[in-house]
């Protein structure tokens, strides 16, 4: 559960982590119980789709001479190539790849086609176009080579497929690739530095690292209200902006320091879009 190195000294907190596994990061699984309507953890979970757009940036082993379905250590052996490619070969690669580029995403994946997801149709054996999307790799960095293994560190925009990143790189060297270890050290401003193990975490302790909710929205533009319009903003009614107001998502605190929610600006107004009270 990776920690802010600054955490706000006021406000409800929520944990902020983040799955990782050895293979398939990319895919999304839910586990535990459901916070109690009205508890820090459930406000923090409406919170959460604030984190969905965030830069990530991930360590990724990738197995040359092997294609799988998957594009990851799951999936079955569909080709094996020998692998030529050197240090210099794989340097020569990478520029390719980097900035905003696009790329199929997987078969196995939970993006829709048709309104079912593609990995439902990759199991029934269902011949797909794989839809594609643009995405941003800002870092492709090869911290080591140890044929037939590569590590890169990879910074990217939000919706990159490392797998895919291992499949094209690999059918670019000549010998196809797969991802065989993934690990995600960073999502925008939270890192690994103080990151804690689920297991090592007994629940006397977890109060402790749990951060302010504030923290979740550090990376948005910050307005700050009077108390007369932040009790208009948690009220759900919309308050005159200035013509200088940032645009999109801001985080709104009040006169006290007080973290209220999200607003946007609309028509001159500001709307209140998730708020900590009232009927957002």
């Amino acid at each position: 559960t990776p920690r802010s190195s600054s955490r706000p000294a006021t406000g409800p907190r929520a944990s902020a982590c983040w799955p990782t596994s050895s293979a398939g990061a990319e895919s999304t699984s839910r586990a535990g119980p459901t916070p109690a309507r009205g508890s820090p953890t459930r406000r923090a979970t409406r919170r959460g789709e604030y984190l969905g757009g965030l830069y990530k940036v991930y360590e990724t082993t990738i197995r040359l001479g092997q294609t799988t379905t998957t594009y990851d250590a799951e999936g079955e052996v569909t080709a094996e190539r020998p692998v030529t490619a050197g240090e210099a070969d794989i340097l020569a690669a990478l520029p390719v790849f980097r900035g905003i580029i696009r790329q199929r995403v997987p078969s196995y994946s939970a993006v829709k086609r048709d309104g079912r997801p593609l990995y439902e149709r990759a199991r029934r054996g269902e011949t797909i176009e794989l839809p594609q999307r643009e995405v941003t790799i800002h870092t492709l960095e090869l911290m080591a080579y140890e044929p037939p293994h590569l590590t890169l560190r990879v910074a990217c925009s939000s919706g990159t497929y490392i797998r895919s990143l291992a499949h094209d790189l690999g059918e670019a060297l000549g010998c196809g690739g797969h991802v065989a270890a993934l690990r995600r050290t960073a999502a925008n401003h939270f890192t690994l530095e103080d990151a804690v193990v689920l297991d090592e975490l007994p629940p006397e302790n977890v109060a402790a690292r749990m951060l302010s909710l504030e923290a979740i929205v550090a990376h948005l533009p910050r307005a700050e209200f009077d108390e007369a319009a932040a009790a208009e903003l948690g009220f759900g009614r919309r308050v005159p902006a200035d013509a200088g107001s940032p645009t999109g998502d801001t985080a709104a605190f009040g006169p006290d320091g007080r973290f209220l929610g999200i607003v946007a600006v609309e028509e001159g107004a500001w709307r209140p879009k998730k708020m900590m009270s009232g009927v957002n």
